[in-house]
Formats: structure tokens, C-alpha cells, sequence
């Protein structure tokens, strides 16, 4: 055996054994704090908000207090529409010094079909120390020596980024990839050309004729992806599992979406099981890891430039449409509990102040200080990564009424999983005597490829089908009534999940006699 895996291998356990120094996560985030101040405090986001003023503050609890006060919270509409668009366009010192680099491409919102997110030097630093860490971590799942000296296969989006004389944007998988360190550069996979195809499909297939040739010893990626990846290198090789292609393919380091929906499906295509480590890898920012196998959480990184802050999932604070109370308080890390949900705001080495993030997030061991994500303050539908948001469905139908000249009053949509698969299955009213149902879904499906950039890429993939069903426009509010939902401020929930969508499912067949799948 080389002695290239003894050696790293035992680094790690090294790493891993050794007494950490102990720290509070309120300390090192009041450090994070006023580091991130010190740096801005002279960007024009610092002079508007006299950062310098606040680090005259007592150093303490009070400094949160005051920084919280002065600073408003930011959805992405208002940060890039006061700030980041001027960064956009190649400005200095916006709301980070110097300029932008990089713009990560990130799900749609109902302004258009991505959004911009600033990805600066300081970031790539943070996301590279945390991806060192999370490396440094594997030495709690006692591998074998021989793991450390095989590749590592990263699923993501093309290191072949758009250039406009300014500025790089592409998907921020894209962005790291081309920027990871020389160490790493042997053992990552697929390499450097195929990582700058731009065509999922051809590198799909790119990746396919050449997994052979690989020794892979660990996976990371989007489940969904990866799915159709190994369904793909199966059927290629004429093979029973990936192990017989892959036979030392050990860890899955896994991310986007949640993975649990595709565990037993995915689970068919190995030849033995697999270690499974979560990462919380957002365009923001890089928020947290499983550091060990078979636990509940992961484990938030609170020393690596990004400051947190926590708004508790209540109806005060957020609407039914997910829409967050920007007067909302906001709790700091020694006001937080266990098994609280807490909407997530970050500040960080990007230039993002006091930003709603979007997920809802629960600490399940807070000595640890680990959480997990609990989903969307928006209702998302995203079954493998499509993201598809509120904003989004209701733009779809407003194009698709106007399209046909037709007045769609309600409408909801439901996920369905169809063997290794999923659908979206649509339920709308309307006026019109006669509609063609086929013209509708055809209308909705070509305007969302155009909003969301996601689920244009999804749909034919992870998206096997879209099936619509038309409803008396009543059914809506009765089920609403069976539900115990009725009143003028109610709204009809444009996504169903859970046992609600079950619920419904079972109220549309008893009703009007259809055969509905069972819901997500």
C-alpha cells in the first residue's frame, strides 16, 4: 500500500484526537462581527451605516444590540436593488472593498430568471477553509488508508463561466471548482475539461464513458444528479451496481436538496452501503457540515466569516406566502434553543448585511452547535433541486391565463414520485366552458423553464411529467372549510407537501373521482 493514504490517514486521526481549544459560538461570532465591520467600514454600505461609530460600541452582547438597530434586514430584492446592482456593473467598496470577481447564479425570483449573488475573494477563502474542515472531518469515519489516495467526483455546474468584461457569473459549484486547491487537483474528478462543459447532457455522457477509467473512492453532489448519473454508468457498462464499476466507493457528500426522498431508490444502484455526510453548501456562503457519520445534525461553522442571526418561526414573523417580518427581532447565538425553528440571517465576507437567507433551520444539538434544515420560508417545491417558488407558480399562471385568454381563479400543485422519478401534478379552476389541458400544462411548463433556470434543468430529468386536473373553483374553499381554514386573510397554499397534500389528494378523489399518486 502507498504511503501516501498512511500517511493522511493518519493526519487525520491526529486532527481529529487532539484537544480543540474550547470557545464559546457567542464569542467567536461577536469576533466574526466585528472583524466583518472593521473590513466594510468603509465601503459606502459602512459609511451609510457608521460601522466605524460601532466599533466604538462596548464589545459585547450590546454591540449585536446596536448593529441590529442600525442595520435593516434585507430580503435579495432590496440588497441588490440599493446595493449589489451598483456592484454589478463593476463599482468599488459597494458593500465589500474592491470589486466583485464573481457572481454566483442562483434560483429565480419573479423579477427574473436568476438571481445574482456576490461571490468575492474572501468568500472562496471561507469555503475553501470549510471544505478543508469538512475534509479534516473524514478521520471520524474510519476509512481505510487506501481512500485518501483514489479520486473524488464533484457533480456541479461548469467551471466554463461567462465573462462580460467585468465580472465571471455561473453556478457557484462552477465558480469553487475552478478555484480549488493545488493539493486537491490529483485526486478530483472529472477533471478539468469535462468540468467546463456547459451541457448537462454532455457531460452526463462525457462523465459516463470515462468512469471506468476512475478509481473513485467518494461522491459529492446533488442526489438527484447523482441518481441519473449512476442509473446512466449502469446501464452503460451493463452492470448490476456502481460498485462493480466504482469498487472502492465509500463516502457520499451530499447537498441541495434534501436526501432522504431518494435513499431507498439510490440505495438499489450500490453494491454495498454507503457513509453519508450532509453539507450546507448555499450560494451565500458556506453555513455547515456533518463532522461524523450517523448523527442528526451539522455542524455550523461560526469562525469562518459569516455572521448569524436567528428569527423564530412564528406566525408573527412570517406570512402564510413566506414573506419575513423585516421588524422582526432577531436572537444572537446565546439566546437560541434546541428544537426551535429560527429563520436565517447572515452577514458575511460577501457584502450580504443582515440578509434572509431563505431556509428555516433547527438546532438539534446546540452544544455542538449543530442543526439541521428544515425547509423554505417560501414554499418551494423542489423535489430534486428545481426550487421552484411561490413567486415563480403564480407568475407561470398569470403567462399561461393571459396566453389562452383564460380566467384561472385557484390553483395548487402537489409533488409525486413515480418510481425513480417525480412529477408535479397541477389542480386549477376555472371559468373557461372548454380548455385544453394539454395547452395549459404545455404553457405553465414552457414559462417556468424560462423564470427559474433550475427547473429548466430538471424537467425531462428528475421531472418525469407534469398532469393537471381542472376543479370546480368551490372545491377549493371547501376543502379549505374540511381543513378548518376559512376567513378573508386565508389563502389557498399554492404548494402542498406532507399531510396536507395527502389530505387533499384524498379530498379530490372522494369528490370528483380521480386517481391521484400519492403525494411527497
Amino acid at each position: 500500500m502507498s504511503s501516501i493514504g498512511i500517511i493522511i490517514k493518519g493526519g487525520l486521526k491526529i486532527t481529529t484526537k487532539v484537544p480543540k481549544p474550547k470557545f464559546e459560538p457567542f464569542e467567536a461570532q461577536l469576533k466574526v462581527l466585528t472583524k466583518l465591520l472593521r473590513k466594510a467600514q468603509f465601503t459606502d454600505f459602512g459609511q451609510e451605516y457608521n460601522f466605524t461609530e460601532l466599533l466604538y460600541t462596548p464589545y459585547n452582547e450590546e454591540r449585536i444590540q446596536i448593529f441590529q438597530n442600525t442595520v435593516p434586514i434585507h430580503t435579495y430584492e432590496t440588497i441588490f436593488n440599493r446595493w449589489w446592482k451598483n456592484a454589478l456593473t463593476g463599482e468599488k467598496n459597494i458593500t465589500w472593498p474592491g470589486k466583485v470577481p464573481y457572481w454566483a447564479l442562483s434560483s429565480g425570483t419573479s423579477a427574473g430568471a436568476s438571481k445574482y449573488i456576490p461571490v468575492t475573494k474572501t468568500m472562496l477563502r471561507s469555503i475553501q477553509r470549510a471544505s478543508l474542515l469538512q475534509w479534516a472531518s473524514l478521520g471520524n469515519c474510519d476509512l481505510p488508508e487506501s481512500f485518501y489516495e483514489k479520486a473524488i467526483l464533484m457533480l456541479g455546474g461548469s467551471t466554463s463561466l461567462e465573462y462580460n468584461g467585468i465580472h465571471y457569473a455561473g453556478d457557484l459549484s462552477g465558480i469553487t471548482t475552478g478555484n480549488i486547491p493545488f493539493w486537491f487537483q490529483p485526486y478530483y474528478k472529472p477533471g478539468k475539461e469535462i468540468s467546463q462543459t456547459k451541457s448537462w447532457q454532455d457531460k452526463l455522457d462525457k462523465i459516463t464513458t470515462q468512469a471506468h477509467k476512475w478509481d473513485v473512492s467518494g461522491i459529492a453532489g446533488n442526489p438527484a444528479w447523482f441518481q441519473i448519473l449512476i442509473e446512466r454508468i449502469i446501464e452503460h457498462y451493463q452492470v448490476k451496481n456502481i460498485h462493480e464499476v466504482w469498487p472502492n466507493l465509500q463516502v457520499f457528500t451530499h447537498g441541495a436538496v434534501a436526501f432522504d426522498p431518494y435513499r431507498k431508490s439510490f440505495e438499489s444502484l450500490l453494491g454495498h452501503p454507503l457513509i453519508y455526510l450532509e453539507t450546507y453548501l448555499a450560494s451565500e456562503g458556506f453555513i455547515a457540515y456533518q463532522d461524523r457519520p450517523n448523527t442528526n445534525g451539522m455542524k455550523m461553522l461560526v469562525r469562518n466569516g459569516i455572521f448569524y442571526e436567528f428569527i423564530p418561526y412564528t406566525p408573527e414573523n412570517i406570512d402564510l406566502d413566506g414573506q419575513v417580518n423585516t421588524n422582526a427581532i432577531a436572537l444572537n447565538f446565546n439566546q437560541v434553543q434546541e428544537n426551535v425553528d429560527y429563520i436565517l440571517l447572515i452577514s458575511t465576507v460577501a457584502g450580504t448585511w443582515r440578509y434572509i437567507l431563505g431556509d428555516v433551520i433547527r438546532f438539534v444539538d446546540l452544544p455542538n452547535r449543530e442543526i439541521k434544515i428544515m425547509g423554505r420560508t417560501k414554499f418551494y417545491l423542489s423535489l430534486v433541486g428545481e426550487h421552484l417558488s411561490v413567486e415563480n407558480l403564480n407568475k407561470a399562471i398569470k403567462l399561461t391565463s393571459e396566453d389562452l385568454d383564460i380566467n384561472i381563479k385557484e390553483f395548487t400543485v402537489i409533488g409525486v414520485k413515480e418510481e425513480n422519478r417525480f412529477a408535479h401534478h397541477w389542480f386549477l379552476s376555472t371559468d373557461s366552458l372548454s380548455i385544453d389541458k394539454d395547452k395549459v400544462i404545455e404553457r405553465i411548463d414552457h414559462h417556468l423553464k424560462v423564470l427559474n433556470d433550475d427547473y429548466s434543468v430538471e424537467r425531462g430529468h428528475g421531472i418525469k411529467a407534469l398532469y393537471i386536473d381542472i376543479l370546480p373553483n368551490q372545491m377549493f374553499f371547501d376543502w379549505l372549510k374540511a381543513d378548518g381554514k376559512e376567513g378573508a386573510q386565508i389563502k389557498f397554499p399554492r404548494v402542498l407537501k406532507g399531510t396536507r397534500a395527502e389530505s387533499w389528494r384524498q379530498f379530490v378523489e372522494t369528490n370528483c373521482e380521480l386517481k391521484i399518486n400519492t403525494p411527497v
